[in-house]
């Protein structure tokens, strides 16, 4: 997943340095442009007003504007913000890593999300929609997942979810199971039994 967003963003940035996106969108007749593959993908709608992107959508004036979006939770280490004037910026230090404490986070994220509802991360994207739509971690899962099938937050960021969504409810939709990848969401079990060869 890192090769394929340095991929991405290498050529997003050799593309816009032909087309620069501060001037506007460069559309072309052909379906097959870096534009049209690529740009659209890069933002997935969650609910109404709840995205999750990618670092080079998150810092693209084009994508922020045309989707109104004015407020950014950047969880990253690795990716500076392009800071635009009328977005308001919200940075969460954690890498991915599982051994990192991203449920510190949960409760502030899902709070600032719930008055201005804009996000990046797929694990906040959940603890926002466990805290404020009463899904259950589950339901999150399956939901954010079937508007950005690629989400897979790590095992610590699960077991944290998992941890979050007991404090709320009370009870647990999704648990830890041993595989021979180590501790893993039974939600992924089926998954990684079919990449793995008895």
């Amino acid at each position: 997943m890192v090769v394929c967003l340095s991929c991405l963003l290498f050529l997003l940035l050799s593309y816009s340095k032909l087309c620069p996106w501060h001037a506007g969108p460069c559309f072309s007749t052909s379906p097959w442009t870096l534009s049209s593959i690529f740009i659209p993908a890069a933002l997935s709608q969650i609910t109404r007003s709840l995205y999750i992107s990618n670092g080079v959508a998150a810092n693209s004036k084009l994508l922020l504007a045309s989707n109104q979006i004015t407020s950014v939770s950047s969880v990253s280490v690795e990716v500076v913000n392009t800071f635009w004037e009328d977005i308001q910026y919200t940075q969460v230090p954690v890498a991915d890593a599982p051994s990192l404490k991203l449920y510190d986070f949960f409760d502030p994220i899902a709070d600032h999300n719930h008055s201005v509802e804009m996000n990046r991360s797929a694990s906040l994207c959940l603890a926002y929609l466990m805290k404020y739509h009463a899904m259950s971690l589950l339901d999150a899962h399956t939901w954010t997942n079937s508007m950005r099938p690629i989400i897979q937050p790590n095992a610590g960021f699960e077991e944290q979810l998992i941890h979050y969504e007991f404090q709320l409810f009370g009870k647990n939709t999704i648990h830890m199971v041993s595989s021979p990848m180590g501790m893993i969401p039974d939600i992924y079990e089926k998954e990684v039994h079919l990449m793995i060869p008895l």
